[in-house]
């Protein structure tokens, strides 16, 4: 990332939340689901999202300030992007995962990141993942946002990742199983267990049904950290598990992994990692900050590390690559 040298782009970070909050604004108004319909005047689309014309017109020219609709002769319309990733229904559509997870519950946790960072706020002063879940309506606005951001990863983590003999995948953490439900179709002899707190596990279930896999993914209700893993695994799924736990937690999830697979088994780790030499990537960066804010003990993971932590739990083959472009990477290791 080059260095910054004007007073512009010190402003562009300092009022990125705006921005923001304008993406949230127009994914709740279903804007980009209404302007994939054609082209509209402010006029046009105000009477469509049921918005005064004025506020719609300046909602539009923020969008278009940022790229996310283009204008021509006053009609507004998707860019490229907005149409693939924002409109409701279509293929890679993640938008409810950012405006429910992100918008809702996110960023409104990033309050408390001065008091986390300065010491001031400890674990013990936040909720943890399993507080948190403990809470119904909590558990399933996180996770069916989640879904929703998992399902894009998991496409693309199928058609890279060879699978050929593996029968047997415990998904530590795995939310509602889109990792499982999406590496299942693409491998018909392979079946996942998913452990996660039960709450998330109940809400799991429902989309595993869905998807018709009910005799190949099942549940493990219980915490990551406390519940015994079951043993005899051909791959160990863990994605964005190290994120959100105490760094302490690292070296003894890896070992966990280690354990439980049969020689031969692979273990996949998905987070948010940034580069071994701290140098970014910087959204990656950005979701660690945002995780301490919600578990002041968690540790910023870079590809250095990870490597290294795998390799001395007896890894061998290990990898360290990007997957999300610019936010996560995906580690791999092999039992002997």
């Amino acid at each position: 990332m080059p260095l910054l040298t004007e007073a512009d782009e010190i402003s562009q970070i300092a009022f990125g939340f705006m921005g923001s909050k304008a993406l949230f604004a127009a994914l709740e108004l279903e804007v980009f689901t209404h302007l994939a319909k054609g082209a509209m005047t402010a006029g046009e689309l105000a009477k469509a999202a049921e918005m005064h014309e004025d506020r719609a017109m300046t909602l539009l020219t923020a969008l278009a300030g940022m790229g996310l609709v283009a204008v021509e002769e006053g009609r507004f319309s998707n860019a490229p992007a907005a149409e693939a990733f924002l409109v409701q229904g279509a293929k890679y559509d993640f938008s409810d995962y950012l405006r429910l997870q992100v918008g809702k519950q996110m960023y409104p946790l990033m309050e408390q990141l001065e008091g986390a960072l300065s010491g001031e706020m400890s674990d013990e002063d936040t909720a943890s993942y399993a507080d948190w879940f403990s809470d119904p309506d909590e558990a399933k606005l996180y996770s069916e946002s989640q879904h929703a951001g998992s399902l894009g990863p998991a496409r693309q983590l199928a058609r890279s990742l060879d699978l050929t003999g593996k029968t047997k995948m415990l998904d530590v953490g795995g939310g509602t199983a889109a990792f499982d439900i999406t590496l299942c179709q693409k491998n018909p002899g392979l079946k996942a267990t998913v452990l996660e707190f039960p709450n998330v596990a109940a809400l799991g279930r429902g989309y595993v049904e869905k998807a018709g896999l009910s005799d190949r993914i099942s549940y493990l209700d219980g915490n990551a950290l406390e519940t015994p893993w079951p043993e005899g695994q051909d791959v160990v799924l863990m994605s964005y598990l190290f994120s959100g736990v105490p760094g302490e937690t690292h070296a003894g999830l890896i070992a966990q992994a280690f354990k439980v697979l049969n020689p031969g088994g692979m273990v996949l780790i998905h987070d948010f990692i940034v580069n071994e030499d701290r140098t970014g990537p910087g959204l990656a960066a950005l979701w660690q900050l945002q995780h301490t804010a919600f578990t002041p003990e968690a540790r910023s993971l870079d590809a250095g590390w990870l490597e290294g932590a795998l390799a001395a739990a007896g890894f061998q083959d290990v990898s360290v690559g990007a997957m999300i472009p610019e936010m996560t990477m995906l580690a791999q290791g092999k039992k002997p």
